[in-house]
């Protein structure tokens, strides 16, 4: 009775995947409906061809049905997972697609010009009695000094009239010197530029800035 109700299944699941076929073919590697059958069909191949002197016993065969069972709930949920990765890489794509045309400030020097007015950032770790801004040109020479004064901890941005400047703005960096009395504080240049474009890469929201630069979106310091 085994053996006939086992072949049952085994024709019930070659008929179900001819008939599926019509609308899609799946990987027969990945596929837990094939994967059972091939099961299936090595038990039935098993049982006719056993020892009769020493049969299958109960114990060995319900064992086997288990581990088919924990394989082919394995290759279920891994194809779940792949399928709500697949609608998560799209929802950050939506997401991301509201960033376009907003400025967004990441680590870097570069001055972004609007309208002649040069822009950055910086962010301190502790309070400065004294920031200054240099404008360089993309060789390192320095055309211009911004002094802001003291600064609190945290992140700042600063403004560079460029009407003055009559050289290529193609290029154009700042160096943020910091200091506490006569003690040079650490700082990270912020660079502003605006987002063109968003995508999704091994997973991860990636934003393609009007600078030529891709980042991702973790690189993001702050919104402009």
């Amino acid at each position: 009775m085994i053996l006939s109700s086992t072949k049952a299944t085994t024709s019930t699941s070659s008929t179900s995947g001819t008939s599926s076929s019509t609308t899609s073919v799946a990987d027969p590697n990945t596929d837990p409906n094939a994967a059972q059958d091939r099961f299936l069909k090595l038990l039935v191949a098993q049982l006719n061809n056993q020892d009769p002197m020493n049969p299958l016993d109960n114990a060995q065969m319900t064992s086997q049905m288990a581990q088919i069972n924990t394989v082919t709930g394995i290759q279920q949920l891994n194809q779940t997972m792949a399928s709500m990765s697949a609608q998560f890489n799209s929802l950050q794509v939506m997401q991301g697609t509201a960033l376009v045309g907003r400025s967004v400030m990441t680590e870097g020097n570069s001055v972004s010009i609007t309208d002649k007015t040069g822009k950055g950032g910086f962010e301190l770790g502790s309070a400065a009695t004294g920031v200054k801004v240099e404008i360089l040109t993309a060789g390192g020479q320095v055309v211009d000094t911004v002094n802001l004064g003291a600064q609190s901890a945290g992140r700042h941005t600063f403004d560079w009239d460029a009407s003055k400047y009559t050289g290529s703005t193609e290029g154009l960096q700042f160096r943020i010197t910091a200091v506490n009395g006569s003690t040079k504080l650490d700082s990270t240049a912020l660079a502003l530029s605006k987002v063109t474009a968003a995508g999704a890469e091994d997973g991860q929201l990636v934003l393609s800035l009007s600078n030529g630069k891709t980042i991702n979106y973790s690189q993001i310091k702050a919104l402009v």
